[in-house]
């Protein structure tokens, strides 16, 4: 198994070891909303990252959000998952193994946004702050 380095990002690491720590019944939120952690393979350094994301559910799948708050330039994870798609989600005290895809197709990229505000609303005001398409994945079980 490949080095875990934490987020450079206090409240992440903080968030991260919480949610771990308790399996999940603390730090499974932000902002009051679920979250889930997303465990990913780092393309420059191969080492194990983890980030706490907005759950939102799609049945056995999930959907990943890279808005970073609608900053001009997308998260860091997402070009990890484009590079390795392979992933662990972590619902609370469930772990999955899944491979996340970019979701291209707009018909179905429309459907999962609709999931993704309906979970987060503050989704629909990030993507109005940015000139860039919020990136989503769709993490499906392997």
């Amino acid at each position: 198994m490949a080095e875990y380095i934490p987020s450079p990002t206090e409240w992440v690491r903080n968030q991260v070891d919480l949610y771990e720590r308790t399996n999940g019944a603390e730090g499974n939120d932000l902002r009051g909303m679920a979250v889930v952690v997303v465990t990913h393979r780092g393309r420059k350094t191969g080492a194990v990252r983890k980030t706490p994301l907005m759950r939102v559910a799609d049945g056995d799948a999930y959907v990943l959000v890279g808005s970073l708050g609608g900053a001009p330039q997308n998260p860091v994870w997402v070009y990890n998952l484009m590079a390795d798609p392979n992933v662990e989600v972590r619902d609370r005290a469930e772990v999955y193994s899944m491979r996340a895809r970019l979701v291209e197709d707009p018909d179905e990229r429309a459907r999962l946004w609709g999931l993704a505000v309906e979970a987060y609303p503050d989704y629909a005001d990030y993507q109005e702050r940015t000139e860039r398409v919020i990136p989503l994945f769709r993490a499906e079980p392997v």
